[in-house]
């Protein structure tokens, strides 16, 4: 499973961190990360799409999954596979 996986994240944020790790062991292998907190248009970009301003800021493919806890919401349900698997 490698689904296309987006992730707006800083260098210190422990939640970016949880988030990675359970989509690695997932099978997602690559993960696209962009930095924020080196790239302020980036931030501004992210709220713009996502209403939010907090990270990280997650999609798989073209659907927001929204932050960590949102992610590991998804995992318990059973979605996360779903939608990891559709893309």
């Amino acid at each position: 499973m490698s689904a296309a996986v987006l992730m707006y994240t800083t260098a210190v944020c422990p939640f970016c961190i949880r988030a990675k790790q359970l989509l690695k062991a997932r099978g997602v292998e690559q993960i696209e990360e962009i930095r924020i907190d080196l790239d302020p248009e980036r931030r501004d970009q992210m709220m713009q799409q996502t209403g939010r301003r907090t990270v990280p800021q997650i999609y798989i493919g073209a659907t927001h999954v929204g932050g960590c806890d949102d992610l590991y919401a998804l995992d318990a349900s059973g979605e996360l596979k779903t939608l990891l698997e559709a893309n």
